[in-house]
């Protein structure tokens, strides 16, 4: 029996949610791919245009880290691993950039001990996304002269230091994956101090058509508690370059609460129809 030669892997970011958000390069190899396998932050709009009608498309997006509903890293890790050694090539689809707050160090751990050829394809990550259509240039000449990005998480508390050099900081701060904690973000500031030349942002859905953009005051909110919820992804912006929206915001909010994005409990049911892979 003639054994067939390994495939190859492309790990490709396909932007924050604007479906011409993505690279020529990424869609190059969407157009040839045999199998994609695609988070649930990737426009459906994407896969439609770009993928060939021959490949297959599996969809093995997460939505938060203790839902059921998701897919596990380790059943992606194993298809990849099936699928190349099938021979096919396969394109692991990510939302945003690969770099930025995803699993991409598991699987290239997985490709590398499994000795399987890839690619690392950038994209356009939610911090350059939600900047830009919330018309708020992150680094900005005197609001700011850095950008940091971070995550926020209650259940991984940080040092009082840490909050005071950032409450301090000039630098501009995109906080990631935060939309469902952001008030207990903000408090973290109005504990420490933060100045009212400082607003918070947070980006709804960014560069989506379903995109909303929220902005507060510190000062207003050390005065009352804000009860807001925020559809999922949100991101968070904080720094004097916020001010900048109410000036060069050039797309009005969405009048809709919808998810723009496949919720992971679809996601959940059609990996349930692919073939259960071997532990």
């Amino acid at each position: 029996m003639k054994k067939v030669a390994k495939g190859k892997v492309i790990i490709a970011g396909a932007g924050p949610g604007d479906a011409e958000l993505i690279t020529l390069k990424a869609v190059r190899y969407l157009q040839c791919a045999d199998v994609v396998l695609t988070d649930r932050l990737v426009s459906e709009e994407i896969l439609n245009a770009h993928v060939s009608p021959l490949a297959k498309v599996v969809f093995v997006g997460k939505e938060g880290c203790n839902n059921g509903q998701s897919v596990s890293q380790k059943e992606i890790n194993q298809m990849l691993v099936q699928y190349a050694f099938q021979g096919k090539l396969v394109v692991r689809l990510k939302g945003g950039d690969v770099a930025f707050f995803s699993n991409v160090l598991d699987e290239l751990h997985a490709l590398l001990e499994n000795q399987i050829a890839y690619e690392i394809i950038p994209g356009i990550t939610a911090a350059s996304g939600a900047s830009a259509y919330a018309g708020i240039p992150l680094t900005a000449r005197n609001y700011s002269r850095a950008v940091r990005i971070l995550t926020y998480s209650k259940k991984h508390p940080q040092a009082k230091s840490y909050w005071k050099d950032l409450a301090e900081t000039d630098d501009t701060l995109v906080f990631y994956m935060a939309g469902e904690t952001w008030y207990d973000l903000a408090e973290n500031f109005l504990i420490n101090n933060v100045s009212n030349d400082k607003k918070i942002a947070i980006v709804q859905q960014a560069t989506t058509p379903f995109q909303k953009v929220f902005i507060h005051s510190f000062e207003s909110l050390g005065e009352s508690k804000m009860d807001q919820d925020f559809v999922s992804p949100s991101l968070v912006i904080i720094g004097r370059v916020v001010d900048l929206h109410s000036v060069f915001a050039w797309q009005e909010n969405s009048d809709t609460n919808e998810n723009y994005f496949r919720p992971a409990s679809r996601v959940a049911v059609e990996v349930l129809k692919e073939n259960k892979l071997s532990a």
